[in-house]
């Protein structure tokens, strides 16, 4: 990927400028499109909705693009993340009713089925790469993809209404770079949440790994210190009953605040600075599942070598650790070869924010590609050697078409939050589902001291938020005001963080949640989430636990021995994050 040049304000005031006056004289205005004329590729115009109720993508975090980029035919957002944007009109709607009174809903609510939130065989299912061969140029190539795509997306939204449907990627580049991750690999980690497994876990990408390409497919279930241990279980036999053929590891890691070795491995990264250190979970089992698969056509002795070194606290940087971003195009990819030259190539795929690039990471012992909580941080695949026979490759987060909700999307990090227009209602999905309010320890923003108001008010989710401002001290810059929109992104980033957890969990679960929690195999789930919590007991006992915003959003304690969540200015210390809820 070219380097991005810097871009001075001036100019981005010109290129405002340019753009209203733009907008003053097109007609019709420049950049609406019918659903069947929807762009496929990440061009730089603004597509917003329309006074009419009709809506068209947006594309998140896009950059000016000058003409001098342009003539060399470089687009800086071709792999940005590309949603379908929904209309002022339905916006206006979910405000309204967020400032109705909600109804908190039972256990069951937090219980999903795989079926409800995909359709396998329908139109839904993800878009496969047409057929091509080597004697196809480059443009053929892509034009056939480009035809196949504009199908697919008019398929979807001649079936559903855009207010059924989730958000789901838009961006023919980003599923361009799944295909190839998929076609290059030996074995595909699918990465998902523990939170929302389900939802992160596309059935046509299971059918299109196993069937289509007779590949391997190991499903992660990542973050494995957010959720309890019985319904890590859970989740786990979920899927190993409904799919038999995929391999299924625990995993979570975590960066840890170390001095990185001055080691030829970080000069091969042209690194000057020392990089943090990353401890993980899981390390060993994902290495059992690959060996089983591999039949020893692999020598995996050097990787095991540096788990094993890694969890001494040695020096894990024995073999050089190679990055490298492969150049874009399809002449790049040769017919794929299993084991080719005796190394494993793993692919990692999966949603945004479900921790792809932490795997890695936390797999080598150290930050080799960057991380963030953003979706769509990860813009282009790049591959890393973990030794010398063992090669990763990271793939961008791709969203999968799917009718869930999508206030879930945004509670689980799929959707970027500083790009909700209108948080509130997931706010109320969450409150619905938690006690968000005993939680968080605020008071009704209505309730005074006379004596008829202490009786319990009924809450909204605009409420809460009106409240959470207050307690944070969130006030709007010119007026004064409670800034009720700050609070409800802060209260939203807290969920995504995984300091106010909501886990999902399969039909039944907690039906039969006394058995889940006297499972054989929870002890193993309780002895892996203690190694971690060991591993990073430095790190937990010194740092708070804050929102990523200059404010430092809220303080929330959760511990085994408290059922209760304090909210406040004082440092403490988060133990049990997945405690923060099972006693309520």
């Amino acid at each position: 990927m070219p380097r991005k040049k810097p871009f001075s304000a001036k100019q981005k005031k010109k290129q405002l400028q340019e753009k209203r006056n733009r907008k003053r004289t097109d007609s019709p205005r420049r950049g609406h499109v019918s659903r069947g004329q929807r762009p496929i590729e990440g061009s730089s115009e603004d597509v917003d909705s329309d006074s009419d109720g009709s809506s068209s993508p947006v594309r998140l975090s896009e950059q000016p693009v000058s003409a001098q980029q342009l003539r060399k035919g470089y687009d800086p957002n071709r792999f940005r993340l590309q949603f379908e944007k929904e209309s002022d009109a339905d916006i206006a709607a979910r405000k309204k009713q967020a400032m109705q009174p909600y109804e908190p809903l039972p256990e069951s609510a937090l219980e999903v089925d795989l079926a409800d939130i995909y359709r396998p065989g329908s139109v839904l299912d993800m878009p496969k790469r047409p057929s091509w061969n080597y004697n196809m140029s480059r443009e053929k190539v892509e034009a056939q993809e480009a035809k196949m795509f504009a199908e697919y997306l008019e398929k979807i939204y001649t079936t559903y209404s855009v207010k059924d449907l989730s958000y789901f990627e838009l961006n023919l580049e980003t599923w361009r770079q799944l295909w190839r991750v998929v076609e290059m690999s030996d074995i595909v980690l699918l990465i998902t949440d523990i939170r929302h497994p389900a939802l992160h876990f596309s059935p046509a990408l299971y059918d299109y790994i196993i069937k289509d390409l007779k590949k391997h497919l190991i499903l992660v279930l990542n973050k494995i210190d957010l959720a309890p241990p019985s319904l890590v279980v859970s989740w786990r036999t979920y899927f190993k009953e409904k799919f038999p053929d995929v391999q299924i590891v625990c995993f979570t890691s975590f960066p840890k605040e170390g001095i990185g070795t001055e080691g030829d491995a970080i000069k091969v990264l042209n690194s000057k600075k020392r990089r943090r250190a990353y401890t993980a979970v899981g390390p060993l089992q994902l290495l059992a599942a690959c060996e089983a698969i591999c039949h020893g056509e692999v020598d995996l002795k050097k990787w095991k070598q540096k788990i094993e070194a890694d969890m001494k606290g040695e020096d894990s940087l024995a073999s050089q650790v190679l990055e490298s971003s492969l150049a874009e195009g399809v002449d790049v990819f040769k017919e794929h070869e299993f084991f080719k030259d005796g190394i494993l190539t793993i692919g990692c795929v999966g949603h945004p924010n479900v921790g792809k690039s932490s795997l890695i990471n936390g797999l080598c012992g150290r930050k080799v590609v960057s991380a963030s909580r953003t979706p769509g941080h990860t813009k282009h695949f790049q591959t890393i050697f973990l030794t010398p026979t063992v090669k990763l490759c990271d793939s961008p987060g791709l969203v999968f078409p799917s009718l869930v909700d999508k206030q879930l999307q945004i509670l689980s990090g799929i959707y970027p939050i500083a790009q909700v227009r209108e948080p509130y209602t997931p706010v109320g999905y969450l409150a619905q589902r938690i006690p968000l309010v005993r939680i968080l320890k605020i008071t009704h923003p209505d309730m005074d001291d006379s004596p008829a108001s202490s009786s319990n008010p009924q809450w909204s989710a605009y409420d809460i938020c009106d409240a959470w401002a207050e307690k944070r001290g969130f006030m709007t810059a010119k007026a004064s005001r409670r800034d009720v929109y700050r609070a409800a992104n802060n209260i939203l980033r807290l969920a995504v963080e995984g300091k106010l957890c909501m886990n999902m969990a399969p039909v039944g679960y907690h039906a039969k949640k006394g058995f889940w929690e006297q499972h054989q195999e929870t002890k193993e789930i309780i002895s892996m989430q203690e190694q971690f919590k060991e591993l990073n007991a430095g790190e937990d006992d010194q740092s708070e636990f804050t929102s990523s915003e200059e404010d430092g959003g809220a303080d929330i304690e959760s511990s085994q021995s408290t059922s209760d969540a304090n909210v406040g200015e004082e440092r403490v210390v988060t133990k049990n994050k997945f405690s923060l809820l099972q006693d309520y």
